[in-house]
Parts: structure tokens; C-alpha cells; sequence
């Protein structure tokens, strides 16, 4: 029999990173009994699927700790300030995704712009009253910047560079009241994909089907373009992620509704939230090309130092928008390759891990992969989908208190020089 590839293992440092503690913190847990070790001459080292299920286990503690561990003045977890706001737009109960008590698996087939205006308290379709008031001028200028970039530039940075050119040639760009800030997430549903596709959009058209050209150059499919907006209905909102932290905080301030999903945006692009299916999509294109899944999971634990497009805090079992999109996906034609490598990775990590489910970053990995959509399509389709959430939050906020989220710090630093004889430093 074939032998089974060894993982790359983590260092100490390695492991400790991927967990957010300290190396003492470390040992603690090691001397515990609750991770493994490896001594060797080199030092320490640590598998790391056993670090990334016990980093999944500790989220899911963290989020159902008792109350007795919360912080009083912060209503979070201890070091974790501002765990806690109260929000009515998305909800997971039983595993299950909700969107203002709707099952989100009941909307995936509904236009992007409705759901938005609904959840935005706004009459109509989002993205078709963006349409209207977009001009032409507008489009042709954000389109202008986006080619100006280098051609290898991701689709964030020409998201994020429309982003700036609407908002440029907008009058209206601040106006930071919640009309405000709907008619600016309309144009922006209705101007990003346009700013974005190669092609001039058809009308009338879906956000999906104006969003495609952007990520592929295949034909677009009535699977294909099904799969697509169900992946952007399923990414609306999702708890309070990072980027919709940020989003409420400039909100907060009293920040427009362009300045608002530019710090999301900014908040977004990261590896650990907005660009985590590109590696997932590596990994499972290492393995349709004839890869081994041990040496294809190997090289991705590699080089992102974790597990990508596996786990999920939020759920008990598997990510539900994964469960949701996954057998859109198994619709496409030509998808076959890219599941069985998904399906085989999975196994993989399930024979090493245990419990670690594929989640929706694994699940826009392989849309990508099986309509040959850019390495970093999930990305876009992700900030696409997730623009209507910071704009939902967005709203939300402009209903509280101004600069509630201006949260004060603990310093905990050296002594000022000077004060103990009496002299202002």
C-alpha cells in the first residue's frame, strides 16, 4: 500500500500564531493534556490539524462561554472587547442560517436587489433603483481607474478602486443620512459588477449574470449563473464578522456610505477572512490536476499556516452555506473533477482531524474551480454579496448612539518618565 504523505508541522511559534496566544499559553495546554507534541533537537513542533480542531473547539467555547467569564465593561469575552452588539439581520439557530427569521435556503433563488431592499427597509429592487440612478459617466470613469491598475491586480483592489471612482463623480457622496446610505449600497450593487465585466451588461440582468464576464471568460450557464447568486445570497451577513465590525464602527462615526464599505473593505481583505477560499482553490486545483489530497492539503497548511476551507465556529457540523451551495455546484457540467477533489481532501482531513467541516470558503473554492473563474473569484463574489450586510449593519448603526463603538483603552504600558518626581512627561 501507498504510504500516507506526513503533513508539514506547525513550530511553536507556528502553532501558537495560529491560535492568537502566547507560547506559554501553549505549553500550558500542551502539559494539560489538551494538544500533542513532537520534541525534537530543533524543538517543539505540532500537528496542525490537531491545532486547527482544537482552535475550532475553543471559538465555539468562547461564543457559548458562561456569563461569568464576559468582561462588564465590554459585554465580550475576556480580551475580547465589543464581542457582544445586538443585531436582527442574520441568525444561526440549529446549525441553520437565518436572515431576519427567514431561512436563507429559501432565498438563494430570489434577485440580490430585493433581498437587499428588504433588508435595507427600502421599497423595490436595490439593484435595479441603482441602475437607474447610476450615469453612464459614472461607470465609464470607475471603468477607467480599474484599467489603469497593473493586469494582475485582484479583483478586491478593482472593487475596492470602483469603490473610489463612484464615489468620486458622486454629488451626493456625503450624505450620511439612511437614504443616504441606501441609494449609495444601490449604486454600488448595481455599478460594481458593471465597473468590473469586460463586456457591457445586458439589460435587464441579475447581479449575477452582470457579475460572471468579471470572473470568467466561459459562457455563462443557467447552473453556473444560478450557483453564482445563491453564493452572493448566502454571503449577505453572516454574525459580526471583522469587516462588518468595521463597517458599524465607521458607521458610528457617522461615516458616508461609500466611507463605510471602504473600511469594510479594508477589513476584508485579509487572508483569514475576505481571501480565504484562494487557497482552498489552490489546494483542490493541486488535486484535480493529480495531486495526492495529503500533498495537496500539505502544501496548503504550508503556505497559510492553516487548514483552508475547513471549520467554522459558528456551527456544531458543516458550514449550512456550504450544505446549501454545494449541490448547486454539483449541477454545473464539467463539476465532477472539482467535487471528487473536494470530496477527497475532505476525506482526508476527516481521517486526520475528525470533526472539521468543509465551509462556505471550501464551497466558493470549488464554484470557482468548476466555471474557471480567477484563482481569486471567491473573493469578489464574497465582497459582492457581503456589501449588502455592511450596508444592512450600516443603517442599523446610524439608529444608535453616535461613537458608541469608540471603545477606551486599558494602557498597560511602561511609567510615564518623570512622574514619580512630579513632572508631566
Amino acid at each position: 500500500m501507498p504510504t500516507t504523505p506526513e503533513l508539514p508541522r506547525l513550530t511553536a511559534a507556528q502553532a501558537a500564531a495560529r491560535l492568537g496566544i502566547k507560547q506559554a499559553t501553549l505549553y500550558a495546554y500542551v502539559s494539560r493534556g489538551l494538544l500533542g507534541r513532537e520534541r525534537t533537537v530543533a524543538g517543539s513542533t505540532f500537528d496542525p490539524l490537531e491545532v486547527e480542531g482544537f482552535a475550532r473547539a475553543r471559538r465555539r467555547d468562547s461564543a457559548a462561554g458562561p456569563t461569568e467569564t464576559r468582561t462588564p465593561t465590554t459585554g465580550g469575552a475576556a480580551g475580547s472587547p465589543l464581542m457582544v452588539l445586538d443585531t436582527d439581520i442574520a441568525q444561526i439557530a440549529d446549525d441553520e442560517l437565518f436572515y431576519r427569521g427567514r431561512p436563507v435556503a429559501e432565498l438563494i433563488d430570489r434577485p440580490l436587489g430585493e433581498v437587499a431592499a428588504w433588508l435595507w427597509h427600502a421599497p423595490g429592487d436595490a439593484a435595479e433603483s441603482g441602475a437607474a440612478l447610476l450615469d453612464s459617466a459614472a461607470v465609464a470613469t470607475a471603468r477607467s481607474l480599474v484599467a489603469a491598475l497593473p493586469r494582475d491586480s485582484s479583483l478586491l483592489d478593482r472593487i475596492q478602486t470602483t469603490v473610489t471612482g463612484l464615489a468620486a463623480v458622486d454629488p451626493l457622496r456625503y450624505n450620511a443620512s439612511a437614504d443616504g446610505l441606501r441609494r449609495t449600497g444601490a449604486l454600488l450593487l448595481a455599478g460594481i459588477p458593471r465597473a468590473l465585466s469586460p463586456v457591457a451588461a445586458p439589460h435587464p440582468a441579475s447581479t449575477a449574470e452582470l457579475l460572471w464576464p468579471a470572473l470568467t471568460e466561459r459562457a455563462p450557464t443557467a447552473a453556473g449563473i444560478r450557483a453564482l447568486g445563491a453564493a452572493l445570497m448566502l454571503l449577505i451577513d453572516h454574525d459580526l464578522a471583522v469587516s462588518t465590525l468595521a463597517a458599524r464602527v465607521a458607521a458610528s462615526a457617522r461615516a458616508s456610505g461609500y466611507a463605510v464599505v471602504t473600511a469594510a473593505l479594508g477589513a476584508f481583505d485579509s487572508p483569514l477572512h475576505g481571501n480565504a477560499s484562494r487557497a482552498a482553490a489552490a489546494m483542490l486545483a493541486a488535486v484535480v490536476a493529480g495531486a495526492t489530497p495529503g500533498s495537496a492539503l500539505g502544501a496548503a497548511i504550508r503556505d497559510s499556516g492553516g487548514v483552508p476551507g475547513f471549520g467554522q465556529g459558528m456551527y456544531d457540523g458543516a458550514d449550512a452555506r456550504a450544505l446549501t451551495l454545494l449541490p448547486l455546484i454539483a449541477a454545473i457540467d464539467g463539476s465532477a473533477p472539482t467535487l471528487a477533489a473536494l470530496d477527497a481532501v475532505a476525506a482526508e482531513v476527516e481521517r486526520r482531524a475528525g470533526r472539521l467541516f468543509p465551509n462556505i470558503d471550501l464551497a466558493l473554492a470549488a464554484l470557482a474551480l468548476a466555471t474557471g473563474m480567477r484563482p481569486d473569484a471567491g473573493a469578489a463574489i464574497f465582497a459582492v454579496g457581503r456589501l449588502v450586510g455592511w450596508v444592512a449593519h450600516a443603517l442599523d448603526e446610524y439608529e444608535q448612539r453616535p461613537m458608541r463603538l469608540r471603545p477606551r483603552g486599558h494602557y498597560i504600558g511602561p511609567r510615564p518618565r518623570g512622574l514619580d518626581r512630579g513632572i508631566r512627561p
